[in-house]
């Protein structure tokens, strides 16, 4: 069955995005840091692989799954030697494909604003999990700074306590029966995390400096440096567009 990101050039996307790229890698890489040694890895939604070279180190044995078979095939060919096992699959139908209590590491990114039902992905990502797994997540952050400004300006004042999620279609006037694009609530995932079974250990706010201006004024190297001192103390704020969370599965 043909996949919604078949049709898409995914690759070509980040071509131009080296920045977001880099943060995401800090993030991942100062969760790893916090993590004892594990064997298993399973990454959902992994795509063609871009991240996989930020953890393909810490674990004997990696799943890369994905319901885009083109782009699975694009991550084969990157990673031809590893030991790597690559999973045609929707998140729901991983319970199918990977024995429950085998993961050590759960990887989610840039996966979770296309999931109508959160709970049900946590519950599924909990039962694959080890005891005391450990959970990276990234969701699309409803109450970003840039956000929370222009509601002010509307007359918004409340807009940083409303839970409810918003769904970017509506706003972008996008036909039905596409993908779901789901902006959350840091709180209302804090929530959703606490009661499928989870314990957040680490917030950090990724990818704060988008501003084509800055991208342009500075390079790369010098923004990725200033990111990677400021995602924790950010994450208090909810600042960023991208919130990455590192939880563990209660035992």
């Amino acid at each position: 069955m043909a996949a919604h990101y078949d049709s898409y050039d995914y690759p070509s996307y980040w071509e131009d995005r080296s920045y977001e790229h880099g943060c995401e890698v800090i993030a991942i890489k100062a969760f790893l840091a916090k993590i004892p040694k594990i064997k298993n890895i399973l990454e959902i939604g992994a795509g063609f692989g871009r991240l996989t070279p930020s953890y393909l180190f810490r674990a004997k044995k990696i799943f890369l799954s994905d319901p885009s078979n083109k782009h699975l095939a694009i991550a084969r060919k990157s990673f031809p030697n590893q030991n790597i096992e690559f999973l045609h699959s929707s998140l729901e139908n991983l319970p199918n494909q990977v024995r429950a209590g085998s993961i050590d590491l759960a990887i989610m990114v840039r996966v979770l604003h296309h999931i109508a039902d959160i709970n049900l992905a946590f519950k599924i990502i909990n039962k694959l999990l080890s005891k005391n797994g450990y959970f990276i997540l990234e969701f699309a952050n409803k109450g970003n700074f840039k956000s929370t400004v222009q509601q002010f300006f509307k007359g918004n004042l409340v807009y940083p306590m409303e839970l409810e999620t918003l769904d970017k279609r509506t706003l972008r006037n996008i036909k039905k029966g596409t993908l779901p694009f789901l902006n959350f609530h840091p709180d209302y995932i804090a929530s959703a995390l606490k009661e499928n079974g989870f314990t957040i250990l680490e917030k950090r706010s990724v990818s704060n400096i988008r501003g084509a201006f800055l991208k342009k004024l500075f390079p790369t190297e010098f923004l990725l440096s200033v990111s990677k001192l400021v995602q924790r103390p950010l994450a208090y704020l909810n600042f960023g567009p991208s919130i990455f969370i590192l939880a563990t599965k209660k035992d």
